[in-house]
């Protein structure tokens, strides 16, 4: 899957806070994601956050 620093991803299950959308602001073998609705920061391993992406939205593309 191509994930980038600065996409958007919506996922298939909520952050407790209720928001769907994570900005990325790291990208590895872990993403560092960014809870868009509380801005709660959060490592997660790649394998277990790509098998939750519903969606990548990118900058740029409709």
């Amino acid at each position: 899957m191509d994930v980038r620093v600065g996409d958007v991803l919506r996922m298939k299950k909520p952050h407790p806070c209720g928001g769907y959308e994570f900005d990325v602001l790291r990208s590895g073998m872990d993403f560092r994601i960014k809870c868009k609705t509380c801005g709660h920061e959060v490592m997660v391993p790649r394998h277990k956050c790509e098998r939750n992406i519903k969606k990548i939205i990118r900058e740029g593309e409709s």
